[in-house]
């Protein structure tokens, strides 16, 4: 049996977002556990939907011997720091270093990883980790499905394994499948020829959800792909990461990399991949709501049958870099007279630390959300509040995505006002899962309305029990329409939306 090092260094920068990610963003806890190092990381995933967890799982179950490195994330944001990039590098190679003599490297990464100082954070930290370990020990890594593959991260990995579901559901499964191919070179097979193949289109993120088409038809031919005979060479693993938009580096976009026993047929898997996503091109595009048009379609058909109408307010969702604080849905929940409506999760520390001050059952004057920048037209709502719940933000999630995570949103509030319920958070968490909702006493399925801070994640949980998902265009640094972002950096030619103009004339 194999001795393998195990770190992660976790990060999906939006560089048109309002914040960036310091050290402290990775070492606190939030819908993911706080930086891990040393043997509690072995234990600290248990039961969790992330990639560290399935590999653990999978590797301690062939037998091998697992050599902690460090492990951490942060909620998507603008960059993240020089000072947070190199600390925690730093910390990684330290280990790496005090783990030695091992015959592998296991990193969970995300793939989108901008720093104040690196366009590609992920290359730049598997070339040290190349660098310190030699051309001959397996380094495999697993990586987000929204990952902005570079052809240096694919240089120096022996493996990048991506996820495959958007909510992503396969987090677990993509750790575990890394470790049966770490397996596959432990059992003397020849290490894999790579072949790696850039989209010349960039796909707007609630289009790439893999519930519905045309994704849900990609990964199901990228399957297929795998373990097929190409010519002289059988088909190891294939990955189509399908990008982060909102990031301004010219290597943003969609990725298809193949692995196989030859080159020719590693080449002619990422070639058949690739063919199938250009030609589904025009089937990337999809109907965006104004937050009024939103809201007043699904009062008109609040009434239609059983489950909540979802309103997904995709450009300020925590996930892609929005800090969870703009009202533009909000306003015209209220505006409108939405019954039977919620919103969850909006971040205000300052809101939701007041309303627990003046406690359950208070009135109390607010002066709500737009704290942050996030939409700098926007202004807070100030009104009267009531408080309904006050709780410390702590619960175990339950949902496909986020299930068996110990969640921490610090205080968290449910306040009312006009009939409308709002779930007002400490920390920025993605609504996507419904305990978010539930441990403040409200039942989601029993809604006419819901409008949550999340582009596609809260598929996962909220989809099965909705009745009609609306993607909304309100206010926030996640744009929707990838047109309306100011890009300078992107390679040429690279078409902005699907059937677009090519970027750079």
């Amino acid at each position: 049996m194999m001795r393998i090092a195990v770190g992660g260094f976790q990060h999906e920068t939006n560089t048109f977002a309002p914040s960036k990610a310091d050290y402290a963003a990775f070492a606190q806890a939030d819908s993911w556990p706080a930086l891990q190092s040393g043997a509690g990381l072995l234990t600290a995933f248990t039961g969790m939907n992330v990639p560290v967890a399935g590999f653990i799982d999978a590797a301690t179950k062939a037998g091998h011997t697992l050599m902690p490195l460090v492990w951490c994330s942060a909620t998507p944001s603008a960059h993240v720091t020089e000072d947070a990039f190199e600390r925690i590098a730093a910390m990684m190679l330290d280990a790496l270093e005090g783990s030695a003599p091992f015959d592998a490297v296991y990193l969970d990464l995300h793939g989108a990883m901008v720093t104040e100082h690196l366009d590609d954070g992920e290359g730049e930290l598997l070339a040290r980790v190349r660098a310190a370990i030699g051309p001959d020990v397996p380094l495999v890594a697993s990586l987000d499905l929204h990952a902005n593959v570079t052809p240096r991260m694919v240089a120096q990995a022996d493996a990048l394994i991506g996820y495959r579901t958007y909510p992503h559901v396969d987090m677990a499964e993509t750790g575990a499948r890394a470790a049966a191919h770490l397996d596959s070179i432990f059992a003397g097979l020849p290490r894999q020829a790579k072949a790696m193949r850039k989209l010349d289109y960039l796909i707007p993120l609630t289009a790439q959800c893999t519930l519905i088409e045309p994704a849900q038809h990609l990964y199901a031919h990228l399957a297929k792909l795998e373990g097929q005979m190409l010519g002289n060479g059988r088909v190891g693993s294939v990955s189509f990461t399908t990008g982060f938009p909102p990031v301004d580096i010219a290597d943003c976009g969609p990725t298809v990399i193949a692995y196989a026993d030859t080159e020719a047929a590693a080449e002619a898997a990422a070639d058949a991949l690739a063919a199938e996503i250009a030609a589904a091109e025009p089937r990337f595009r999809e109907k965006l709501w104004s937050a009024r048009e939103a809201v007043a379609y699904a009062i008109a058909n609040a009434d239609g049958g059983h489950g909540p109408i979802v309103l997904a307010d995709t450009q300020d969702n925590p996930g892609a870099g929005g800090n969870g604080d703009t009202i533009g849905i909000l306003t015209e929940l209220i505006a409108q007279g939405a019954p039977r409506a919620a919103l969850g999760v909006l971040y205000d520390p300052e809101s939701a630390g007041t309303a627990a001050q003046a406690g359950e059952g208070a009135q109390v004057r607010l002066a709500l959300g737009a704290k942050t920048g996030g939409a700098p037209d926007e202004k807070p709502i100030e009104a009267e509040f009531e408080v309904v719940r006050v709780t410390d933000g702590e619960f175990l999630a339950t949902g496909p995505f986020y299930g068996g995570s110990r969640m921490s949103l610090g205080v968290t509030v449910r306040l009312r006002i006009r009939g409308v319920e709002v779930v007002v958070a400490s920390r920025k968490a993605q609504c996507a899962d419904r305990e978010m909702l539930r441990h403040t006493g409200i039942e989601p399925a029993n809604l006419a309305i819901l409008a949550v801070k999340s582009s596609v994640h809260f598929r996962a949980d909220f989809g099965p029990m909705a009745r009609e998902v609306l993607v909304v265009e309100s206010p926030g640094p996640n744009i929707a329409d990838l047109s309306k972002l100011p890009y300078k950096r992107l390679r040429k030619g690279i078409r902005v939306m699907p059937m677009g103009e090519g970027f750079g004339g």
